[in-house]
This record gives structure tokens, C-alpha cells and sequence, in this order.
């Protein structure tokens, strides 16, 4: 069993910047980030493949946000920038232990979660 741990969560402005990190405790495969806003379901962000040569964005942070991964260290990393309202929510570092070889958005298909840290955008 797989430990995943969030840090890097905090309150900022609008238009800031802020850097997530999640912390495995062995070897993951493909993993992703997925946030949850209050109300709403929880909604995938990003994932990358164990290579990190693959990434997939969903289309509200394309282009803002960055995810990455050093796997020496067993972390992921999603940097988040141009900070909007609307990104704020508790966000969840998901991971896959099996190789799969592909990116997915889909919550079922990760096996391991952290318990979420919470990013609050403010204008």
C-alpha cells in the first residue's frame, strides 16, 4: 500500500502563483491531480505517465498550470499560475499502480489518494 501526501496548499490572490506537491511512499505509476470544489464533484486537473514524457490537462487549466514528477524522489509536483477564483478547492494527488503506458482522466482507474490539501484563490 502506496502513502500519498499533499502539501503546498494555502490562500492567494488571483493571478498568483502556488506549487503543490505530493509525496509517494514507494513506487507509483501514472499519476494525476484531481481537485473538488465545494458542491461539485471531484474533476480531473492533470496527469502525468511514470516517464513523465506524457501529460494531459483539462482544458480550465491548460496552458496555467504544470504538472511533473522526479521520481527518484517518489514526488509529484503541479505548479499552478495565473491563479484564478475559480480554481479554488481541495486538491487530491491520485496514483495508478499498475503501468498502463497512457494518461487518464478517469478517478476509478487510480488506485492510491492523498487526503487533499486546500488551495482558496481569493480576488
Amino acid at each position: 500500500q502506496v502513502q500519498l501526501v499533499e502539501s503546498g496548499g494555502g490562500l492567494v490572490q488571483a493571478g498568483d502563483s502556488l506549487r503543490l506537491s505530493c509525496a509517494a511512499s514507494g513506487r507509483t505509476f501514472t499519476m494525476g491531480w484531481f481537485r473538488q470544489a465545494p458542491g461539485k464533484g471531484r474533476e480531473f486537473v492533470a496527469g502525468i505517465n511514470y516517464s513523465g514524457g506524457t501529460t494531459l490537462y483539462s482544458d480550465s487549466v491548460k496552458g496555467r498550470f504544470t504538472i511533473s514528477r522526479d521520481n527518484a524522489k517518489n514526488t509529484l509536483y503541479l505548479q499552478m499560475n495565473s491563479l484564478k477564483l475559480e480554481d479554488t478547492a481541495v486538491y487530491y494527488c491520485a496514483a495508478d499502480r499498475s503501468f498502463r503506458g497512457f494518461v487518464t482522466r478517469t478517478a476509478t482507474a487510480y488506485d492510491y489518494w492523498g487526503q487533499g490539501t486546500q488551495v482558496t484563490v481569493s480576488s
